[in-house]
């Protein structure tokens, strides 16, 4: 038996006046996903348990069959272990993105989470700069991906409340600096970084070329390493992960499974769908199961963008789901589970804790009279609801 977990972040949505009040997964064409929802299990999941914030980390972490309340620390650390840092016991991991604020009206404004999307090249630049400039026996700057960085805080301080930049696009960011004990050192270091940027010679660079530049970095995310049990321990089963986010390797580094890198896969609009797809399918030859995670859904809500969060979704159903389950096929028996990890509305630009559709399917199925497709209405019309979304996997190996 296979199992293949096929998850679109952020593709869940609020009903948009735009477009005649439906969903973007309903608004669009998703003939694949549509096929497993009329012959498979359609239901809610709550992934995100009560009183955690609605991050990518622990709602991963449920689809990954980990109860978040049992192992979450915090995002970094799970990024930090995908880049290869090791952190010690004493040791705080912060993400670290490279941002755009902009001056408005004596307030500095949050204009871009992800500097533009700035290139992994150009973020590594600044990263090591900052290394070079700011690293010391306390505080450590490793390069990432694109805007996604790890700065590590050695002896640090973890109660620290730091916001997601992303949160809070369009706005001032006075209210939102982190705050607590030792957040004073983290206020000082972004405060160099903006010195340290804006004199950089990559900043009259990227303007002279029409490149939104990077002019700060921004902390948040912060946790020590966290206790997970191996994935082959707790199921009994061998595995691969398939991701162009740190954060999804690092889960997978934490759970023993095996991470596969495709060339090309950005995390975008512009990743390389078709190559994710085959490397799934080609992973399942030596793995009972294999976690395929797509960014680009989340990506375009997070910027405000519909048409791109629309395209995004008709990617991956086009692109990802079609040629998996046409792929599974000459594995014989096989178990699909297909859903995103969290909502994220374009209209809000950030994550909700709201349930999310999912459809479990295993193998050729009569259509069930009644399901329009995959969505969260059609999700909702079945009264399925799963409570802890970490119960997911179990499900998907009917345990």
């Amino acid at each position: 038996m296979k199992y293949v977990v096929l998850l679109g972040d952020g593709m869940s949505d609020q009903h948009i006046a735009a477009l005649d009040g439906k969903t973007p997964l309903q608004a669009a064409k998703t003939p694949n996903m549509d096929y497993l929802a009329k012959r498979g299990v359609l239901g809610l999941a709550k992934t995100v348990p009560a009183g955690y914030p609605p991050g990518s980390d622990v709602a991963n972490l449920s689809m990954f069959g980990y109860n978040p309340a049992s192992c979450y620390t915090g995002r970094s650390p799970l990024e930090a272990a995908s880049m290869g840092v090791s952190l010690g016991p004493d040791d705080v991991a912060f993400r670290l993105n490279l941002v755009s604020l902009e001056a408005r009206g004596g307030r500095l404004i949050m204009e871009d989470y992800s500097a533009g999307h700035i290139t992994t090249a150009d973020g590594r630049e600044l990263v090591e700069d900052l290394q070079r400039q700011l690293g010391n026996d306390e505080f450590s700057f490793h390069p990432g991906v694109s805007y996604r960085h790890l700065m590590v805080w050695h002896g640090g301080k973890e109660q620290i409340k730091a916001t997601p930049p992303h949160d809070i696009t369009g706005q001032d960011i006075l209210g939102y600096l982190p705050s607590g004990e030792g957040a004073d050192k983290l206020i000082y270091l972004m405060n160099c970084s903006q010195m340290i940027f804006n004199n950089h010679p990559q900043y009259k660079r990227r303007a002279a070329k029409g490149e939104l530049p990077a002019n700060s970095m921004w902390l948040w995310g912060q946790g020590k390493a966290p206790a997970m049990d191996r994935f082959a321990g707790k199921f009994g089963l061998t595995g691969a992960v398939i991701s162009a986010v740190d954060l999804i390797k690092g889960i997978g580094v934490y759970a023993g499974l095996d991470i596969v890198n495709v060339p090309g896969a950005t995390g975008y609009l512009d990743t390389n769908f078709q190559g994710k797809a085959e490397a799934a399918v080609a992973a399942l030859k030596d793995h009972d199961y294999v976690f395929v995670h797509v960014e680009a859904p989340d990506e375009a809500s997070h910027s405000g963008n519909l048409a791109d969060k629309i395209k995004a979704i008709e990617c991956f159903d086009e692109l990802i789901v079609g040629p998996v389950l046409e792929g599974l096929k000459q594995y014989g028996e096989y178990r699909v589970l297909c859903a995103p990890d969290h909502p994220t509305p374009v209209s809000l630009m950030t994550h909700t804790s709201d349930p999310v559709p999912f459809v479990l399917y295993s193998g050729e199925q009569e259509a069930k009279p009644g399901v329009e497709g995959y969505s969260e209405t059609s999700a909702a019309a079945t009264g399925v609801v799963v409570q802890e979304g970490y119960r997911l996997m179990e499900m998907l190996l009917k345990k």
